[in-house]
């Protein structure tokens, strides 16, 4: 997807201070958050560098930004867009950014590279939708198991059932990869083929024009696939097979989590404010997300529409995803995006949101 250049780089205008009664939160907030690592020091940082992507699943991000809740942090907040998760993997080696919105496995790569970070909060949950095309969803419902539906659609269409997505190791791609091992019970590997498109405008364009015969994909996809009548409905949903399904996260340098804990439970807090606005008024966090994102790469119509979806299910708490995250880790590892699978203890830092 791609985003409107007059947003590529946005620069929130610091607070000249915070007011008496943020202080005072910010004072009970830091006797807590002590306790997440590090001490703390001097006056804390004065700029917090955030890198993010032009999706959906960044939300909050969207929200704080259009909303101001970055001006009551007592620092300046700047954010830089990437176009996907392997660049800010990039660039995160040079240790210029104290916050991460992307992807839970690009985050996992990071840590894994060695850079001090952890996942602090989570922007969503059972973010994807398995899509498949309209003819084959009549396959689905009428086979007696997804097994004989994929094995009957080659055996009709002389060739295996194709799924256009992400590329390997990716969110998409690993949850595809589980729905059809571990709930369908086919081999990912020789049973069907999966193509790697790269990111969600690929998949968007594909599924337009027809190519492919299903895909593993977040919103607003799926809803543009509706608004534009393309032959494909959802056949499986996250949220049924893998509650709790991580995607987006919120990855914290240390430098910011444990160097300055005040800061850090700031953000965090504001976080989930972003999280609760975006629940409670969706028509206007569509808004903000297309503002943000650029409205010809996502109008506001449709970002609102998505806002109904069951796929958009917005949280900070990061305990929700943290048996997901444990399936991930090992197919990150086992797809060789990790060097080995990383405990949670070595994925979160849940002191951070536990403070608050």
């Amino acid at each position: 997807m791609t985003t409107d250049p007059t947003n590529e780089r946005s620069t929130v205008s610091r607070r000249r201070f915070l007011q008496t009664t943020a202080a005072a939160s910010a004072a009970g907030l830091a006797s807590v958050a002590g306790c997440a690592g590090g001490t703390g020091g001097g006056s804390g940082l004065d700029e917090i560098r955030v890198a993010y992507m032009p999706i959906y699943p960044d939300m909050q991000y969207f929200v704080m930004r259009e909303e101001g809740y970055t001006d009551e942090l007592s620092a300046t907040v700047s954010g830089e867009v990437f176009s996907d998760g392997p660049s800010i993997v990039q660039a995160s080696a040079t240790g210029d950014f104290d916050v991460m919105m992307f992807g839970v496995v690009p985050a996992m790569i990071v840590m894994d590279k060695g850079i001090p970070a952890k996942i602090t909060a989570a922007n969503i949950q059972n973010a994807m939708q398995i899509l498949a095309h309209d003819d084959f969803a009549a396959t689905w419902e009428a086979a007696d198991s997804g097994a004989e539906a994929f094995a009957r659609f080659e055996e009709e269409q002389g060739r295996k059932f194709t799924f256009g997505t992400f590329p390997p190791g990716s969110v998409p791609d690993i949850l595809l990869r589980y729905w059809l091992a571990e709930v369908v019970g086919v081999d990912p590997e020789n049973d069907v083929n999966i193509t790697a498109l790269g990111g969600a405008g690929p998949v968007r364009q594909a599924l337009l024009a027809g190519e492919i015969d299903g895909t593993s994909i977040m919103e607003p996809v799926p809803t543009v696939a509706e608004i534009r009548d393309a032959p494909y409905q959802s056949i499986a949903w996250a949220g049924d097979f893998m509650p709790g399904q991580p995607a987006a996260v919120t990855l914290m340098h240390d430098r910011l989590r444990e160097d300055n804990p005040e800061q850090a439970a700031a953000f965090v807090e504001q976080h989930q404010r972003a999280t609760t606005f975006a629940t409670e008024n969706p028509d206007a966090a569509a808004q903000h997300a297309s503002t943000v994102i650029g409205e010809s790469s996502l109008p506001v119509e449709t970002a609102r529409q998505a806002m109904d979806s069951p796929a958009s299910d917005f949280i900070t708490d990061p305990h929700k995803i943290a048996e997901g995250a444990q399936i991930f880790s090992e197919y990150a590892a086992e797809l060789g995006k990790t060097s080995e699978a990383l405990s949670n203890d070595q994925l979160f830092d849940f002191g951070v949101y536990d403070s608050l």
